[in-house]
């Protein structure tokens, strides 16, 4: 059963290479959804935020308002960093792609980009120090450093090779739209 309001990246969905009216092209996109691994682990942080927040309204019902303010406070980290997980991966427009991490971000222009390409090779499973034989979308820089921007073994793509292939051909797709010409 389709759910109307449920289709709005339906861009990605479609058959057809026509863009869709609201595709702007200078506002940064991710060019794939968030798996579940991210999206759960942000919602049970969330939950984790919730007791903690009901926790600050009881130790304020009972008369402590230091204690109540630091619970609170942590409450509000928890639901920055939930937050800051669903943000992370990768984002790209005309400007460039971005690589969005936990504690850092990082914008290549298309101008400094040699080659975005996949590659088989060791991958970090789930972002641990772990590695396994995977794919990986990387991007080559044209002062010879090389960055990792999607992994088949993240949280995002994880038991998901279908979209890893999706969204490595669109990153691709958007570098030989706006990239150097050679």
């Amino acid at each position: 059963m389709p759910l109307p309001f449920l289709t709005a990246d339906r861009a990605f969905d479609t058959t057809d290479a026509v863009a869709l009216p609201f595709d702007d092209h200078d506002q940064w996109r991710r060019p794939y959804r968030p798996g579940p691994y991210r999206v759960g682990a942000a919602a049970l942080a969330l939950l984790l935020a919730s007791f903690v927040l009901l926790a600050a309204v009881i130790i304020a019902a009972a008369g402590a308002a230091g204690g109540a303010l630091a619970t609170f406070g942590v409450a509000v980290l928890i639901i920055l960093a939930s937050l800051r997980l669903l943000r992370m991966g990768t984002w790209v427009s005309r400007a460039g792609v971005r690589r969005v991490g936990f504690f850092a971000t990082s914008t290549t222009p298309w101008q400094k980009v040699a080659v975005v390409r996949t590659a088989q090779q060791p991958v970090r499973w789930l972002n641990f120090p772990r590695t396994v034989q995977g794919q990986a979308l990387l991007l080559d820089r044209t002062v010879g450093e090389q960055v990792v921007l999607l992994t088949d073994h993240n949280a995002d793509f994880l038991s998901r090779t279908e979209a890893f292939d999706r969204a490595a051909d669109t990153v691709e797709a958007w570098h030989a739209e706006y990239g150097v010409r050679r």
